[in-house]
């Protein structure tokens, strides 16, 4: 999730089972530990666009390397923390505010690699979205509450609020699965894959995107008290046989393409604007619609050790920005 989030539920957790007189240490040492796995961004190449793909949510996200974060946190800030918390205890806070991390993150739909070395399995619970307001919010107002008034008492009601919304999340996600089951049904389709995603910010719009005959179906569900379907679009699942027929299978060009697909989970398309360009049809801003926040692009006069050309589109532009609102409160739904 975002910095935001990461950071206060790192300071939130181990604030709730400390002693009074240290909270403000701990959600300093808490927090910190609870940012540090994001760290991972700065592993990247010039030469290799793809290589941050493989090891953003990898090794520092992995449950097997919390001990190891932690103490890599506690050791860094232990010549400051020593005036007011001893380094068992230290790395105590920083192992408990390291262990939120992964957790939360695997609640989205991105994918962390929570079983690595063993599995490079990208873990997609798909219950909240990367930034929710609705989440954070409450969680950040009381830790503040918290260290203020030198009461664990408000963190453990913060913790108690990202139990709730994340239940509910998951009880949202079943809703949208089951319905959309239901629409492939109707339409007389097969689900050889099928998947329901929270859209920005809200818990009320979800992406449903499901493959039949070779075909992605993208379809908005609006699980409010009662649910209702938005009407979608569909995108050419990636055939390298059809699409690319001129594509060395030993070319640097193919192996990217295998490296993103392991990426997107396998829910990769040509994009309709673009017949060269490869997208990952997991995240757009409006949830019935094809407008991939990013994806590769092949070229047959590229060099044999040339990488493919990735390529990211992060702007909210304001058509898809409104198109979310209408999905969200049911303005563009049948």
């Amino acid at each position: 999730m975002d910095p935001i989030s990461q950071g206060t539920l790192g300071g939130l957790v181990p604030t709730a089972v400390w002693k009074p007189n240290q909270i403000r240490t701990c959600v300093v040492l808490g927090c910190l530990a609870g940012l540090a796995p994001d760290l991972d961004v700065f592993i990247s190449s010039t030469s290799d666009p793809l290589l941050f793909l493989e090891y953003h949510r990898q090794f520092t996200h992995a449950l097997l390397f919390i001990p190891v974060g932690a103490l890599f946190v506690a050791t860094i800030c232990y010549p400051v923390s020593r005036r007011w918390m001893r380094f068992k205890h230290s790395y105590l806070v920083c192992l408990l505010g390291y262990g939120t991390h992964g957790l939360l993150d695997s609640c989205t739909t991105y994918g962390t690699q929570l079983f690595w070395p063993f599995s490079d399995y990208r873990v997609a619970w798909n219950v909240v979205s990367i930034i929710d307001p609705i989440l954070t919010v409450p969680l950040l107002l009381l830790l503040i509450i918290a260290v203020v008034k030198k009461r664990p008492a408000f963190a453990r009601v913060g913790v108690a609020w990202l139990v709730l919304y994340l239940s509910f999340g998951l009880i949202q996600h079943e809703r949208a699965i089951q319905e959309g089951l239901r629409l492939a049904q109707e339409r007389g389709h097969s689900t050889t894959m099928l998947s329901a995603k929270p859209t920005f910010a809200n818990l009320i719009a979800w992406k449903i995107i499901y493959l039949d005959d070779g075909v992605f179906h993208v379809d908005a569900i609006r699980t409010g008290f009662s649910i209702r379907r938005c009407g979608g679009t569909t995108a050419t699942q990636l055939n390298l046989d059809e699409h690319f027929p001129w594509l060395d299978a030993t070319s640097q060009q193919a192996i990217d393409i295998e490296r993103f697909s392991w990426f997107s989970q396998d829910y990769v398309a040509i994009d309709p604007k673009d017949e060269q360009r490869i997208i990952d049809m997991r995240y757009t801003l409006a949830p019935n619609r094809i407008d991939a926040l990013w994806g590769i692009r092949v070229d047959p006069n590229t060099p044999h050790t040339q990488h493919a050309h990735y390529s990211e589109t992060r702007e909210m532009a304001s058509e898809q920005t409104q198109a979310l609102i209408h999905v969200v409160t049911g303005q563009s739904c049948d």
